[in-house]
């Protein structure tokens, strides 16, 4: 096989870099399965690892990305076959293991998802971890007995990406959603994908006691700090709010008040180790009944690999709204 392109981040005492680089299929992590990546996405954790702005690769140099869909063109796996359709997220990419910003990629059958029916490769890279992580953030809720007639639910962060699928999946299940964004552009494009509110970060500052007045059934949280600290004071009794980012910081203050007074349950998800059963089973709902009803509403923009850069910084400066996908198909 010719050398192929790929995105790749090298970390040493000198500092990061990255950048586009020819790679040969020998040079990649080892795997029993080949894939030709046609699309890869861009994740808040994508912009920390090649920008160095926080230690996520643990082990160097490494292609980048913690999504990938395409096509299998390889496989000493009975599971997959050439021509196969499939996704792979997280499950160390661009951790210890090379990721999706490449034309190849080489990785573990029993880290492969087979591609939804109903679901594009496009669209699934859309969709990529910042939607499978909302998916799961609902999925862990629902199954701790959340529903709709409890009442509103918050989400903050609502304009990235986790924020903008946890608002749109929630509204199809038929959920009140308020919608919490620092962005004061962002207001239109949060009542599109279905909130009912659509407020500013100060909505949601502390009053400071061990309670709060009761001001929701439950939240998905992207900003953690403080903010993560006063969801769980002002949640309604037996409610769920799920920990999902840190972009206001990682401490955060509570007293046992609301889990053993009102029975608050604070959820944590992590989708790059998730198990790989329950894996499969919320990209099969991601298919059908939490298939997103605004996908092409929350594709921002279509990147290649060397728009990676730029990329990166507007997304660290909260720059852009939605999610990007990173086109490797060669036209």
């Amino acid at each position: 096989m010719e050398k192929f392109s790929a995105f790749r981040i090298h970390a040493d005492e000198g500092g990061t870099h990255s950048g586009v680089e020819p790679l040969g299929l020998e040079q990649l992590s080892e795997g029993d399965v080949v894939i030709r990546v046609h699309y890869s996405s861009v994740n808040y954790k994508d912009a920390l690892a090649a920008t160095g702005k926080s230690k996520i690769l643990r082990k160097s140099p490494l292609v980048g990305g913690i999504d990938l869909a395409g096509e299998v063109v390889e496989s000493s796996s009975p599971l997959f076959s050439q021509g196969d359709a499939v996704i792979v997220n997280g499950s160390g990419l661009s951790e210890v293991h090379d990721g999706g910003y490449a034309e190849y990629a080489r990785v573990r059958a029993d880290w492969i998802v087979p591609l939804p029916a109903r679901l594009r490769l496009d669209q699934a890279m859309v969709i990529g971890t910042a939607g499978f992580t909302a998916a799961l953030c609902i999925h862990l809720m629902q199954e701790n007995h959340q529903q709709a007639i409890d009442g509103p639910v918050v989400v903050t962060g609502a304009s990235g990406g986790v924020g903008s699928f946890a608002v749109d999946l929630l509204h199809k299940l038929g959920f009140e959603v308020t919608a919490v964004t620092g962005s004061s552009q962002a207001s239109d494009y949060l009542y599109e994908l279905g909130a009912n509110e659509v407020v500013a970060r100060d909505w949601v500052e502390s009053g400071g006691g061990v309670l709060e007045k009761t001001r929701w059934a439950g939240a998905i949280d992207n900003v953690g700090g403080e903010t993560l600290s006063h969801l769980v004071r002002a949640t309604r009794p037996w409610g769920n709010v799920v920990s999902v980012g840190i972009a206001g910081g990682t401490g955060f203050r509570l007293s046992p008040m609301p889990f053993i007074i009102r029975g608050v349950n604070l959820l944590g998800v992590s989708s790059s180790n998730c198990p790989q059963e329950l894996r499969k089973q919320i990209w099969q709902r991601l298919g059908s009944d939490l298939y997103p009803g605004h996908i092409a509403s929350i594709h921002a923009q279509t990147a290649y690999l060397e728009d990676l850069p730029g990329v990166f910084e507007k997304l660290l400066n909260n720059e852009i709204r939605g999610r990007v996908l990173v086109r490797l198909l060669k036209d």
